[in-house]
């Protein structure tokens, strides 16, 4: 029987990915992980282990295939769950300085046990709302990179994550293939409002990444080309209640 590092490496190899030896083993401990805390609290439906390395760990290392990331980039996970996609590309990248936001206590206490078990150094675990710590002056602005995976529709996204994106920075939201462009055009307004830019979509063939999702995935590339009004995101709740 093949075991889960053995699979991780066939499978990420197969996707172009080629994890040393080091990062297998990280996501070998992410994955056993994930699956123990998972019988405790409800982190993910997936549970099997090929639906772990495709829809999880390979799914949310997608960002390589289309981005050239620089060395020590500063990165904010918005509403990150379970870890993803941030931890993956923080496994995959080391240098990288990661900021993981997330509002729900449960899944907190899962990241930075995660975090202290992978022994990754330069990684920020935030236990509050991305509307609240966007107003805040060590965050607000302060990313050149922030990823959404599964969080929101894009209008609402927009108001949660580029408030975060430094100027000249990037905001990519991980989406359905089927779904990007409808919520492209649902979110002009917010894009524009908070100071964003389309730069191009990105659509995945599942045959090819993801195996068993029908779906594919897609990422969205946003650029930061203006600051964010003061204003902006407004207090919780209001970005999901009354999308721009």
């Amino acid at each position: 029987m093949v075991g889960f590092t053995e699979l991780l490496k066939k499978r990420m190899e197969d996707r172009g990915f080629f994890p040393d030896v080091r990062q297998l083993d990280r996501f070998g401990i992410y994955g056993r992980e994930l699956k123990d805390w998972n019988t405790k609290f409800n982190l993910t439906s997936l549970t099997d282990d090929i639906d772990i390395i495709d829809k999880h760990f390979v799914d949310s290392l997608l960002l390589f295939q289309y981005e050239t990331l620089e060395t020590g980039i500063r990165i904010a996970d918005v509403g990150a769950g379970a870890g993803f996609p941030g931890l993956p590309i923080k496994i995959y990248r080391p240098d990288i300085r990661l900021t993981l936001l997330e509002s729900v206590g449960k899944k907190t206490k899962f990241l930075e046990h995660i975090v202290a078990e992978l022994k990754l150094g330069d990684v920020e675990v935030v236990n509050n709302r991305a509307e609240v710590v966007a107003h805040s002056p060590e965050h607000r602005e302060q990313y050149e990179l922030v990823v959404a995976r599964c969080v929101a529709a894009l209008p609402v996204l927009a108001e949660f994550c580029l408030p975060l994106v430094s100027l000249g920075g990037r905001f990519v939201a991980y989406k359905g293939s089927d779904e990007a462009e409808s919520e492209v055009r649902d979110a002009g307004t917010a894009i524009d409002t908070m100071g964003g830019r389309l730069e191009r979509i990105e659509i995945g063939d599942p045959a090819n990444l993801l195996s068993r999702d029908a779906d594919g995935r897609s990422l969205i590339f946003i650029d930061k080309v203006k600051q964010t009004p003061d204003k902006y995101p407004r207090r919780p709740g209001i970005a999901r209640k009354r999308p721009l």
